[in-house]
């Protein structure tokens, strides 16, 4: 045998006591134990992130409802703003069309009274006038006690006629 053969002998023998020593100390118990362990925790973590996803599906189903809800207590509200809305609008409108009918009535009102303060202003004139007229004709036609009786009658003939 030379020396190559010698040296890979040796390499084979030291290969079997290292295999041998592996095998006594029992690394690969320890290793399938360490595998197996390590199995476990990657079990645990994928269950754990299976029920983490469960929670996660059910809290969006969760929220998706309230924010379903929310849009529709969202329209009822809008809605209910508009009827309001529209109700405030009419009210309105019917209270301003009763102040103009009113302003409308009263300003009727204030234009009758002018009228009637106008006519009965031309009436006072017309009597004034036609009382000084009458003194006027009265003083040249009579003389006297008589004319001055004929002139009062007269005046209070012409004031009870016109008022």
């Amino acid at each position: 045998m030379n020396a190559t053969d010698w040296a890979t002998l040796w390499a084979f023998v030291s290969l079997l006591l290292f295999l041998g020593l592996v095998v006594y100390l029992k690394v690969p118990g320890t290793i399938g134990k360490a595998l197996d362990k390590r199995a476990d925790d990657i079990k645990a973590h994928l269950a754990e992130a299976a029920r983490l996803r469960e929670e996660a599906q059910a809290l969006l189903a969760e929220y998706q409802r309230k924010r379903k809800e929310a849009e529709a207590e969202a329209e009822h509200i809008v809605a209910a703003a508009k009827r309001e809305a529209a109700a405030l609008a009419e009210d309105a409108k019917r209270k301003t069309e009763d102040y103009v009918a009113r302003r409308n009535q009263l300003s009727e009102q204030k234009i009758k009274q002018a009228e009637a303060d106008a006519i009965n202003a031309v009436r006072s004139a017309a009597v004034d006038i036609a009382i000084a007229a009458a003194q006027k004709v009265a003083a040249e036609k009579a003389t006297g006690a008589t004319g001055d009786a004929l002139f009062q009658n007269a005046i209070e003939q012409v004031r009870t006629r016109l008022n």
